[in-house]
């Protein structure tokens, strides 16, 4: 993705994420963290809904964390796994 907006300078857009979040489901959501940039938003993905993911949906987040969107609400089962898949990858 191109022309990312600086995360402290500009306005933010939410995208609320609820009930599952698997691979079929990234193409899309990655057209709308991909149309927030182009209008110089950055994106937000709010997951405090989400129940579900599988490890791509799950990969997706982790490598775009912070570089392409921010993620708010996160359940903590989903950011333990995060981590935990963080600290898999390093060692």
């Amino acid at each position: 993705m191109s022309n990312l907006p600086s995360k402290s300078a500009s306005p933010t857009v939410t995208i609320r994420v609820s009930g599952r979040l698997s691979q079929g489901h990234l193409s899309y959501l990655d057209q709308l963290v991909s149309s927030a940039i182009d209008c110089v938003l950055w994106p937000l993905l709010d997951l405090t809904r989400l129940e579900e993911l599988d490890r791509v949906a799950l990969t997706y987040l982790i490598g775009g964390e912070g570089r392409d969107f921010g993620i708010i609400g996160c359940p903590n089962f989903i950011r333990e796994w995060m981590q935990h898949e963080k600290e898999r990858c390093a060692a």
